[in-house]
């Protein structure tokens, strides 16, 4: 049987909300199944809340998530939103790497104002919209199973971002703690290219960094975020496929459940 991949490229950087519009559309899943899914979080603020609507940047069609949440911007700490998780009707793998991703982005917050993980106070990441994104993208991560998560490495820029501690110079400091051992490289732009909730959840979701795997590309969508970066190439791929190895003898593909000859596929 093949492998399944599931590739993202973000040559603009990658978010949490990014990540639910991707995962989404790769799931194929309609407007109720994507109500479906939120209301097993438990959440009942959550219901009806978002939709996955269509964008473009230069022309280039894609996908991006809308969100109308109420004011609640609450001051969680980590034990609050691990309770929240563990109450939930999530599937175990999505309560799991929904946990994790808030341990880490906790790891970081403490690192950031030299506390504790148990003692680091939520403000943006705590707040209605990070536990629909953190929750939502493990459920249809869990949902679709892929075998590997490969992600291109991420770019970063200097740049500023407002957040509740005021100002902050990109990339902010709990981002710099979650990306220790994560690939990185400069983007010629300026501002925020990487969220602590979309970094989070890459390492929630055990991507693996680098380039383009040989495969079988199976489908794609194409998600953009809220901003728009000047000057470079805006957006994320994620794409569903099949591996391959590359017989570097014969030249011929081989697929991972069996052999192309020819420029035919076995049958299966």
């Amino acid at each position: 049987m093949a492998e399944s991949l599931l590739i993202l490229r973000a040559p603009s950087g990658i978010s949490g909300d990014m990540l639910v519009s991707g995962l989404a559309g790769i799931c194929g899943l309609d407007a109720a199944g994507l109500d479906e899914e939120i209301a097993r979080i438990g959440v009942p603020e959550l219901t009806g809340a978002v939709r996955v609507v269509p964008r473009s940047v230069n022309g280039i069609a894609g996908t991006g998530l809308e969100v109308a949440l109420p004011h609640a911007h609450a001051h969680r700490h980590l034990a609050d939103i691990l309770a929240i998780i563990e109450a939930s009707a999530l599937a175990q793998p999505a309560r799991e790497r929904a946990a994790r991703a808030f341990r880490l982005l906790a790891e970081a917050e403490a690192a950031a104002h030299g506390r504790t993980p148990e003692q680091a106070r939520f403000h943006e990441v705590g707040a209605l919209d990070s536990i629909l994104d953190v929750c939502l993208a493990c459920a249809l991560f869990a949902r679709l199973a892929p075998d590997r998560f490969i992600c291109s490495p991420l770019p970063v820029c200097d740049g500023t971002v407002l957040c509740a501690h005021g100002v902050l110079a990109t990339p902010a400091p709990a981002v710099l703690h979650l990306l220790r051992n994560v690939p990185v490289y400069g983007l010629d732009s300026r501002g925020e290219t990487v969220t602590p909730t979309g970094v989070a959840l890459l390492l929630a979701l055990d991507a693996v960094f680098g380039g383009w795997p040989p495969c079988v590309m199976r489908r794609h969508v194409r998600v953009y975020g809220s901003r728009v970066l000047p000057d470079v190439p805006n957006g994320a791929v994620f794409a569903l496929a099949d591996g391959i190895a590359l017989d570097a003898v014969a030249g011929d593909l081989v697929m991972t459940d069996g052999v192309r000859e020819g420029g035919r596929s076995c049958d299966r």
